[in-house]
């Protein structure tokens, strides 16, 4: 079974190794057929500290590392210039 991967922006440091990630979603309601937003919050690892604030990520799936994070820090798609 391959691993999932998702796209998002990371939204917070959280911590020694760790980045909080915003994927967008759009969703179809079921009674009215209209797309609605709808954002997912996702906990990564990132063994190097590489990710700030503002990037574009691609995390995938990995074993749990800890309670909440599942995720692992695949690459940075767009950095942020500027930022810290």
């Amino acid at each position: 079974m391959p691993k999932r991967s998702k796209v998002g922006e990371v939204v917070k440091k959280s911590g020694d190794k760790t980045i909080k990630v915003r994927v967008k979603i759009m969703e179809r309601a079921p009674l009215y057929k209209k797309y609605i937003r709808k954002n997912r919050y996702f906990l990564a690892h990132d063994e190097k500290n590489i990710a700030k604030v503002g990037d574009k990520v691609e995390i995938i799936e990995s074993r749990p590392i800890s309670a909440r994070k599942h995720f692992i820090l695949k690459k940075i798609i767009k950095g942020v210039e500027g930022k810290e």
